[in-house]
């Protein structure tokens, strides 16, 4: 035991479980759902380093507020120094951020699991696709999944989706007629949102604020949590932040894991169980891993951070639409998430929303001349007359061993625990065809624009990897990963890791429902064990 170890274990109280949970976000959330129902009466305590905000009744007022005043919807899910460079969403809260997402649930495709040996690329997973699949489909019944079959063979399903889809509105159906004109087809994301009631939640309202759903038809993991704790099955302990991990005299379990309350002044909190899951993210798994010079013998832990880059614009084109209906619905289409063999490599979704771009009421002309009465609305009509949409590409890039999370010494928390530093580096094959992707998705952007006599214009790149992953990846090899595929680290029997952090590559779209199914095949094991 280091040093540090024995000051944190000084006068702690202690708490025993069965299965200690280490994050409160919806991979923990899921985890403890499942766990519950495969072994009713298990004891399990969740350890949340953010604040429990169980407060939907107040959440109209709370989107009243953003809308009218631009107030933060969220206030108090966060941490004031538990931040880190490179770390993309701040969010410390149970429910995570979850708590705010759009609800896209786009699946990645078997192409994702077999990089490797289908292309020479990256990494495979020890997953079969068929594993996989059976479990996408049981995390789009516990979240609520609203969607339609998709229009290409590789994405048959074996369930049907939970929900009908979520109507288009007029606008999405001018776009979808539109963008099909290209010959690629097109169809509404599926989405955790409710077209009917379900989960004990009303069905959707399209009211356009996702990220503060003010009727819960977006699932939360906050209802997952409200209905376990009313039901007394978990133990949750909020505002309480893990410090470390200590490990058995030989090395091969996880004995305790050592935290203090934010609450209490720093009180010590010692938690043991049989079994401890990192439920933490990408960011704060790997980072709590470095801190107790744990399930590290690869040398892997925080190396190969994921996610994936994006391209977007906008396209003008002759259509008469009308913005401002559920704005935050979009069209997919997955032609390109599968590349064929001895062809350049290139992998993408291709999404297309309404856009109000220049299209919006203003007081002052091009000119500066201002605009009143029936001058601003002859001045508005003018700028109508031609629809916009807003089109975007997330592509698959590979994480090099370099693209890693670090301690900085240099920044610490209150308790002087060296803060995380993520820096993405790509592999040196998904660098070389940097120049080709841009080309090749321009051209599927120009693709579209000729339909309808449009225009591609206001084209950007994204300056960070969206939806990351990684840090924790799983394989067969203890040399090459630090989990196996049920996110059971290699050096403690005991210690599982779950979620995104698991992820050896991050795909091309939008990764939650990716992260839930991981999580729930692992709490198979995990409840077996």
């Amino acid at each position: 035991m280091r040093v540090s170890d024995v000051g944190l274990r000084t006068s702690a109280a202690v708490h025993e479980s069965d299965v200690c949970i280490i994050g409160g976000g919806v991979s923990a959330a899921m985890l403890a759902e499942k766990l519950l129902e495969l072994k009713p009466g298990l004891a399990i305590t969740i350890v949340e380093a953010g604040s429990r905000i169980f407060d939907v009744e107040n959440r109209a007022k709370y989107r009243e507020r953003s809308l009218e005043y631009g107030e933060n919807a969220w206030p108090g899910d966060f941490i004031d120094d538990q931040a880190g460079a490179g770390v993309i969403s701040r969010t410390m809260a149970v429910g995570g951020s979850a708590l705010h997402w759009g609800g896209v649930t786009n699946r990645f495709s078997e192409e994702d699991l077999t990089l490797k040996s289908r292309y020479g690329l990256a990494a495979d997973w020890p997953i079969a696709w068929a594993d996989l699949e059976r479990h996408y489909c049981e995390a789009e019944r516990r979240l609520g999944v609203s969607g339609e079959p998709g229009a290409l063979p590789e994405d048959t399903r074996s369930e049907p989706y939970p929900m009908a889809p979520m109507p288009l509105s007029y606008n999405l159906r001018v776009l979808k007629a539109w963008a099909e004109k290209s010959g690629l087809p097109f169809q509404g994301t599926p989405q955790a949102k409710n077209t009917q009631p379900y989960g004990g939640r009303a069905a959707c309202l399209r009211c356009n604020t996702c990220e503060i759903c003010p009727t819960g038809a977006r699932y939360s993991p906050d209802f997952t949590y409200k209905q376990l704790l009313d039901a007394g099955k978990i133990t949750l302990h909020d505002q309480t932040l893990v410090r470390r991990l200590v490990k058995s005299a030989d090395g091969t379990r996880i004995e305790s894991a050592q935290a203090v309350r934010r609450d209490r002044d720093g009180e010590r909190v010692e938690y043991r169980a049989k079994t401890f899951v990192l439920a933490s993210g990408y960011a704060w798994s790997a980072h709590l891993l470095l801190l107790s010079e744990a399930a590290n013998r690869s040398g892997l832990v925080g190396r190969y951070m994921a996610g994936h880059a994006f391209i977007g614009a906008q396209i003008e084109l002759d259509a008469t639409l009308y913005p401002g209906m559920n704005e935050q619905h979009s069209l997919i289409s997955r032609q390109f998430f599968r590349c064929a063999t001895g062809v350049p490599f290139v992998r993408h979704d291709l999404r297309v929303w309404e856009s109000s771009s220049g299209r919006d009421p203003r007081l002052k002309d091009a000119e500066g001349k201002l605009l009143l009465g029936d001058a601003l609305l002859a001045d508005w009509r003018t700028r109508t007359v031609r629809g916009a949409a807003r089109v975007r590409a997330y592509y698959d890039v590979h994480p090099s061993k370099e693209s890693a999370l670090t301690l900085d010494a240099s920044k610490k928390n209150r308790w002087g625990d060296p803060l995380p530093s993520i820096r993405h580096v790509l592999d040196e094959a998904t660098m070389a065809r940097k120049a080709a992707t841009r080309e090749h998705i321009l051209g599927v952007f120009d693709r579209l624009a000729k339909a309808n006599n449009g225009r591609v214009f206001n084209v950007s790149e994204g300056s960070y990897l969206d939806h990351p992953a990684g840090g924790c990846r799983m394989g067969t090899d203890p040399a090459t990963s630090v989990c196996d595929s049920y996110g059971r680290t290699h050096d403690h029997r005991n210690l599982f890791v779950v979620g995104s952090p698991t992820l050896p590559t991050a795909g091309c779209t939008n990764g939650t429902l990716t992260f839930v199914a991981v999580t729930l095949r692992s709490a198979s094991e995990i409840a077996r064990s």
